[in-house]
């Protein structure tokens, strides 16, 4: 019988060691990080290659008329609005356009697809009397992290001779932060 109480003790002794040895602990860290970069909406919508900036719609005119005023609108009908990350310096750049230069008395031009064009230019101001050049830039404040507006108008210039229909033109526009 003692061999058998012997073995017992041993067993419970093996069983204590073990008990003890899974009784450990390990320590230690999990590293979380997150890297934000710059970005910019541009009337609410994130892309890099062709984004919606807006439309300068100058409306239905006679064939006759003198001059027609409009105004860059987004998607949503109100003012071209961009939304950057905090701390960065938007600048919008008005580009080239596909008539640029192809009528007296604008830089730019609406063409009607047979040779005709219709002149216009590009204001900073409602009044028409700061002219934003063929690559000229829209300096914004620093952002904030809140939607700023970028008011931008056209005026087209009538002229003698222009036959009714339908004038385009499309312009590239650039937003660097």
């Amino acid at each position: 019988m003692q061999p058998y109480i012997s073995r017992f003790i041993y067993a419970g002794i093996g069983l204590a060691l073990c008990g003890q040895a899974q009784a450990a602990t390990v320590t230690g860290q999990i590293n979380a990080s997150l890297t934000l970069v710059a970005s910019c909406q541009v009337n609410g919508a994130i892309g890099s290659t062709g984004v919606d900036f807006g439309a300068l719609d100058f409306g239905s005119q006679d064939a006759l008329f003198s001059q027609a005023a409009g105004q860059v609108l987004g998607g949503g009908g109100g003012a071209l609005s961009i939304l950057c990350s905090s701390g960065t310096v938007p600048a919008v750049k008005i580009g080239a356009g596909t008539h640029d230069n192809q009528s007296a008395g604008g830089t730019r031009a609406l063409a009607d697809g047979s040779g005709n064009f219709v002149p216009y230019d590009f204001y900073t101001d409602a009044g028409h009397t700061q002219v934003l050049a063929i690559n000229g830039v829209i300096t914004l404040p620093t952002s904030s992290g809140v939607a700023q507006t970028v008011n931008l108008y056209g005026l087209a210039k009538g002229k003698v001779g222009l036959p009714a229909g339908v004038y385009s033109d499309t312009v590239a526009v650039e937003l660097s932060f």
